[in-house]
């Protein structure tokens, strides 16, 4: 559930405490200011968690140019299964992706998986890292902002002639869940 609210957040600043799983795929556009004038298209795929849809969802890895995978702080379940995940994306992804690990639900106070657990996880990876509540909106702007600027870096490494001035980007967000398609 928190991965289409952090969504709905960076999107419309909005938080929906009944929000359903996402089934399959779910789409989102936003046009972004990077600095120095630089514009992109962000195209954001919410792909469903659970093991029933990873048909689906692996096709979405494809293409993207950056992902972000949640997991939710209070529950050291999703944050096992984050590992699983990454390497799902790394197998169907391109090289060159750019992943931020995001802890989710900091606002929740029974929290399981402690800031520096995560942070280890994502340096040891090679991942960005990041906390932040939907239902706050604590450090959801910033999250985006983050990826899609090294998105935008790494584009520029690996095609420095492509001058189009509103590219599309595409980021992915996953969330692992547990392999019985639970919701959490």
């Amino acid at each position: 559930m928190g991965k289409s609210n952090l969504l709905k957040r960076y999107i419309k600043d909005m938080f929906s405490a009944d929000e359903k799983s996402t089934i399959g795929v779910e789409f989102a556009t936003k046009i972004v200011e990077l600095g120095e004038g630089k514009r992109i298209k962000a195209q954001i795929w919410d792909t469903a968690g659970q093991e029933r849809y990873r048909a689906i969802t692996n096709a979405y890895y494809r293409r993207a140019l950056g992902a972000m995978l949640l997991y939710d702080v209070a529950s050291q379940q999703s944050f096992d299964h984050v590992e699983q995940w990454l390497t799902e994306l790394r197998e169907h992804a391109s090289r060159n992706v750019v992943v931020m690990l995001v802890g989710n639900k900091t606002d929740l106070g029974d929290r399981k998986v402690a800031t520096e657990e995560g942070q280890r996880f994502a340096d040891a990876e090679g991942l960005l890292f990041m906390e932040t509540s939907a239902l706050s909106g604590d450090n959801v702007e910033r999250a985006f902002l983050s990826i899609l600027e090294a998105v935008n870096e790494q584009v520029a490494l690996t095609d420095p002639e492509d001058t189009n001035q509103l590219p599309n980007t595409s980021l992915n967000l996953s969330h692992p869940q547990k392999s019985n398609g639970c919701c959490q």
